[in-house]
């Protein structure tokens, strides 16, 4: 297997960037664009464990807009071989000293790459 082929590695990085700009700016369509449409998804949030994509979809379209600009304080994206990545961000809320976790796991699938699982997580 080799890690980090510099082609994937622009491919899940430009997914990534995708999926910034779709949760800052509330685009529900692109975040549900992005998940695995598939009932083994599941993300962990900060307060609520989603099982399947259509509890996923259901949490983005009852989830308030407000609150949710962010700054990313790290970034690491490791991909292996062709059709496999992992996203880890850390980040800050405007207006907060907290900082979060976000945890993705990527898969290349018929429709493109797809976040197959998350996990959203504040340091105390």
């Amino acid at each position: 297997m080799r890690v980090n082929l510099p082609e994937v590695l622009a491919e899940v990085t430009h997914q990534s960037d995708r999926y910034e700009a779709a949760l800052v700016a509330n685009d529900v369509a692109v975040l549900d664009e992005l998940f695995w449409d598939s009932p083994y998804t599941l993300r962990y949030g900060a307060t609520e464990n989603l099982y399947g994509y259509a509890s996923i979809q259901a949490f983005r379209a009852g989830r308030s807009p407000q609150g949710l600009a962010r700054t990313t304080l790290r970034r690491e994206i490791t991909t292996y071989g062709h059709d496999a990545a992992t996203v880890n961000i850390e980040f800050q809320r405007m207006g907060q000293s907290a900082t979060g976790r976000q945890s993705q796991t990527w898969v290349r699938t018929e429709a493109g790459w797809r976040v197959v699982a998350a996990h959203v997580s504040w340091l105390g």
